[in-house]
């Protein structure tokens, strides 16, 4: 049975990893409970009692421990990482799993020198059922070929339950590889790119004059050989909504299209994971709630099998690549 552990409890996204190895039968060994987030680590607490506190340095000495899933501050998750594979452990990260080229360098460096794995686990695509559903729609050509993505990922500030890390982009990473990551991973892989280029960026900070270097708006245009893709992301998301955002998707195929509704379908059908395909021979509302969020068991299978069914390591790269670049790239708008 495949053994993990978790180091670095700075984003509620570990309870996504914790929940999906759990399902895949792996076996949860304990967790550090260092943290930037008291708050976030007494409801880890309360979600897993029965799971052991364990010493940082403990958990990366242990040779039983086959994964290390971290979640820590977006700057230090490379550095974590590294030090994982290094001690013979195969990673999950939350995203972004890199904030610079040189950090994305060292964990080349450390995948080529170890041969251990180095997945990030992009929540809104691994663990949305109807992402999941739409892979398999494309995959057996419902929309025919896919030439376009049109991804949203609007987020509520939520103020109070912020550290102070999350205003400073040389620790979040900036706005396009903190949250655009995620769409930029779409468009890779729904239309079946293996490369892309940025054909251009934004970021503008438009609501809060009073933290200049936080941005709360990007955009990215994408191209690759096979398809465009544009992505809007933000930090506007109103107070009246009953979810933290209104994440949507749109795939373009030549035959028909697929709009996800991931979070929420606002004065519709009630509950998440929403998706309306529009073809030829239909146009359908598909539940997707019972979908199998088959990551997590890819993943386990990887690291017992040393196979890259769940995220190709070159995938990995290209999504941080194309963040980076977007990110570094990108004009500012809004309060400087």
């Amino acid at each position: 049975m495949l053994r993990f552990a978790v180091v670095g409890i700075d984003h509620g996204h570990t309870f996504d990893h914790v929940k999906g190895l759990l399902a895949a039968d792996a076996e949860f060994v304990g967790y550090c409970p260092q943290t930037s987030v008291p708050a976030l680590l007494e409801t880890f607490k309360k979600t897993y009692p029965e799971a052991r506190q364990i010493d940082r340095e403990a958990i990366f000495a242990d040779p039983s421990i086959d994964v290390i899933c971290i979640a820590a501050i977006p700057r230090d998750r490379a550095g974590l990482a590294v030090r994982a594979m290094r001690a013979g452990k195969d990673v999950m990260t939350d995203k972004p799993g890199v904030t610079t080229a040189a950090q994305l360098e060292d964990v080349k460096r450390a995948v080529a020198e170890t041969g251990r794995i180095f997945s990030i686990c992009f929540s809104e695509r691994h663990c949305v059922r109807s992402a999941v559903k739409a892979g398999k729609l494309v995959k057996q050509g419902a929309i025919g070929t896919v030439i376009q993505t049109l991804g949203m990922g609007p987020h509520r500030l939520q103020l109070p339950t912020r550290p102070k890390w999350f205003f400073d982009p040389e620790q979040f990473g900036g706005i396009i590889v903190d949250i655009a990551s995620h769409q930029i991973d779409q468009f890779l892989f729904y239309t079946g790119s293996t490369t892309g280029e940025v054909v251009a960026s934004t970021i503008g900070n438009f609501g809060m004059p009073e933290e200049p270097a936080f941005q709360d708006f990007g955009e990215v245009l994408l191209r690759s050989d096979k398809a465009s893709g544009y992505v809007r992301v933000d930090w506007f998301t109103p107070e009246a909504l009953p979810t933290w955002g209104d994440g949507r998707l749109t795939i373009l195929g030549t035959e028909g299209y697929i709009e996800l509704r991931k979070y929420i379908d606002i004065a519709g059908r009630p509950g998440k994971d929403h998706l309306f395909l529009v073809n030829g021979k239909e146009m359908s509302h598909i539940d997707c709630s019972d979908e199998r969020l088959d990551y997590f068991d890819a993943f386990v299978a990887d690291v017992t099998n040393r196979t890259e069914t769940a995220m190709p390591q070159a995938h990995v790269y290209e999504v941080c690549r194309l963040s980076i670049e977007a990110q570094s790239n990108a004009a500012r708008l809004g309060h400087r």
